[in-house]
């Protein structure tokens, strides 16, 4: 395992992400399979990962807790824990603090996260008072580092950035926002701030782990023994501000790809990196929409609308016609689930990709009917 330092810790190149863990029955929505899940931390743990990231909301509030509970096996000292407050779940930061360290298992956070901060949000956070109670708890000892994910744009992301001086950004970081996005942007504005980066997305919720027949055979002729989401990894380790990158794995068969790739420092070479991008470019979808099935729009749906399915099966009429997206949905009894929606907004106001989701599946109901 390859690893770097932030602020004299030392960190393992790659992180486990913890909010696609595997869940019983192979639902979406279900329940964590914990023995699947125990075994992928397990497996971390023996192949050198010691960076573990989840929140107050993934997997509706189980996955903190199947965290700390998984952990609780290992000392304390041989891992670092990353959890995050988001105003959106629950505006008591003192009450979710609290309560994160009893689900985790443990009296400090090595690092902490103001969550998802959205340029509609970042002034909430400002003024709650959560940033200065979270830098008391740093003070106490009871945090470790103290940072934030961003979801903002380039903009407004250099002004959450004065806001005081963080330790650290976590940021949406993956070869199609670079070059499709603001991402190269958003990376520039965290070096200037001399602010180490922490990677979410790194394959885009798992759509640049399969480009499609033709681009995945490009690369496959350049390395026939690399998986194509190595190539997303490894774009990554070409930048230097990069410290740890994030992998939401869902199999231990992920799990053993990542660690293989992160066992060694082979960042592409600029003819590989080119390549890649030739490829992004050509198979690049604008029509396409970008959602990474983070599910955040889920829990806020009155109607219970399996959002991230929906929103597949638009994109599945984007790249394979309506024909093949009428088919799909019979198959799955989906075609009725469309209309339900009643366009209040508030999947939008909780979409990372700031999707406008009521519009999506109003197109997609009427190409149901």
């Amino acid at each position: 395992m390859e690893y770097t330092e932030v602020d004299g810790v030392k960190l393992s190149r790659l992180g486990m992400g913890n909010m696609r863990l595997p869940v019983e029955g192979g639902k979406l929505a279900g329940h964590i399979d914990a023995e699947q899940a125990t075994a992928m931390v397990d497996f971390a743990l023996a192949s050198g990962v010691n960076y573990f990231d989840t929140a107050y909301i993934y997997h509706k509030g189980a996955s903190e807790s199947f965290l700390g509970e998984a952990l609780s096996r290992y000392p304390r000292d041989s891992y670092h824990l990353a959890t995050k407050f988001f105003i959106g779940a629950n505006p008591n930061y003192k009450s979710v603090f609290e309560r994160q360290l009893s689900k985790l298992k443990t009296d400090y956070i090595d690092f902490y996260l103001i969550h998802s901060v959205f340029d509609v949000t970042s002034k909430a956070y400002r003024s709650s008072g959560a940033i200065e109670y979270f830098l008391e708890q740093k003070e106490r000892g009871r945090i470790g580092h103290l940072g934030f994910s961003s979801h903002m744009s380039p903009g407004m992301l250099r002004g959450f950035c004065k806001h005081h001086d963080w330790d650290f950004v976590q940021l949406q970081l993956n070869y199609d926002d670079w070059l499709f996005g603001t991402a190269r942007e958003q990376y520039d504005i965290a070096c200037s701030f001399g602010l180490p980066i922490i990677v979410m997305e790194p394959v885009k919720g798992g759509r640049l782990a399969d480009l499609g027949k033709k681009a995945n055979a490009q690369l496959r002729e350049r390395e026939p023994e690399r998986s194509i989401a190595s190539w997303g990894m490894r774009w990554l380790m070409r930048l230097p501000q990069v410290k740890v990158v994030l992998s939401g794995m869902s199999t231990l068969e992920q799990m053993r790809d990542n660690v293989a790739t992160f066992s060694e420092a082979a960042p592409l070479s600029d003819a590989d990196a080119l390549l890649l991008e030739n490829v992004c470019r050509s198979t690049h979808n604008r029509n396409v929409l970008p959602c990474t099935s983070c599910r955040y729009c889920c829990d806020s749906c009155p109607e219970h609308i399996d959002i991230p399915r929906m929103l597949a099966l638009y994109n599945k009429m984007k790249t394979d016609g309506k024909r093949a997206m009428r088919t799909a949905a019979r198959a799955d009894d989906l075609t009725d689930i469309p209309a339900t929606c009643i366009a209040c907004g508030a999947c939008t106001r909780h979409c990372p990709q700031s999707i406008d989701v009521p519009h999506a599946l109003h197109k997609l109901a009427s190409a149901l009917r």
